[in-house]
């Protein structure tokens, strides 16, 4: 098996645990969760990120900040397969008193490095991290997923002022850009495009890409974390709900957990 095959089903793996933990907790977001999994995936498993699970405090590994915090299955379905803490831990999802709550806490779940979820606010801490880290000489590396929806909110363009401003090459921010938010279409409810354009404006070094093309994604992905000139930025064009065809595209899923009827139907086709 090639290591791209070894991602892909990988990432079937992390879909299938991500659609289970909703189902069980009756309550959470399917179709942002899928979307930005291969993303996570190709970070965590594609040699990409600095981290150590054994050791989830090292000041020197890279952080990751998942600024879109509602998508937070697929960040704990990651970790759980990257060893950071067992899977039967995920079946506690949104449960009273489980560290796996609807949105990612630093403070309660190792592996996690921002507690986010007000929408604009982790691309913030992102780039209080990537200048902390300049300012300290350190040599890791951010990692920021923001969502297109997300880039509704102004402070998410006070960041990227920030980052351009001060060159922070250490910081790669990558959009989860499915084409839908919680109220339709991002172009209706409050157009966003040109992206390229804006991130180019802000002094980054942009990129265009398939978001769930593993060669694309570690291609990419590892010319970012070489720049040293500017921060990077990476919109990865990906389909809200990928992998399970009924909600493919589907604007009902955002905030919908499967039924036990749609988790069967998906996990027939995630085989």
């Amino acid at each position: 098996m090639s290591d791209i095959e070894s991602l892909e089903q990988i990432a079937k793996e992390v879909r299938r645990d991500i659609l289970v933990m909703l189902n069980k907790s009756g309550s959470g977001h399917s179709g942002g969760s899928l979307s930005v999994t291969d993303i996570l995936v190709a970070l965590y498993f594609g040699k990409i990120m600095n981290y150590d699970p054994h050791n989830p405090e090292d000041e020197e590994r890279d952080r990751l900040v998942l600024s879109k915090g509602h998508a937070c299955p697929a960040l704990y379905a990651v970790l759980s397969k990257a060893g950071y803490f067992e899977r039967d831990l995920l079946w506690s999802l949104r449960k009273l008193g489980s560290p796996l709550q609807g949105h990612p806490d630093s403070k309660k779940l190792p592996g996690i490095d921002a507690a986010t979820g007000s929408l604009g606010n982790g691309i913030s801490q992102a780039v209080g991290m990537a200048l902390a880290a300049k300012v300290l000489k350190k040599k890791y590396k951010v990692f920021c997923i923001v969502g297109d929806g997300e880039m509704d909110e102004g402070l998410v363009y006070e960041a990227l002022n920030v980052a351009g401003h001060y060159k922070l090459s250490n910081l790669i921010v990558i959009v989860d850009n499915n084409g839908l938010q919680i109220d339709g279409k991002c172009s209706d409810v409050m157009n966003i495009y040109p992206l390229k354009d804006k991130f180019d404006a802000f002094n980054f070094k942009t990129f265009e890409i398939g978001g769930h093309n593993y060669k694309s994604l570690l291609d990419t992905l590892t010319t970012a974390k070489r720049n040293v000139l500017k921060p990077s930025a990476i919109i990865a064009r990906t389909v809200k709900g990928m992998g399970v065809s009924f909600m493919a595209n589907k604007v009902e899923y955002h905030g919908v957990a499967p039924s036990d009827d749609e988790l069967k139907r998906a996990l027939e086709e995630l085989k």
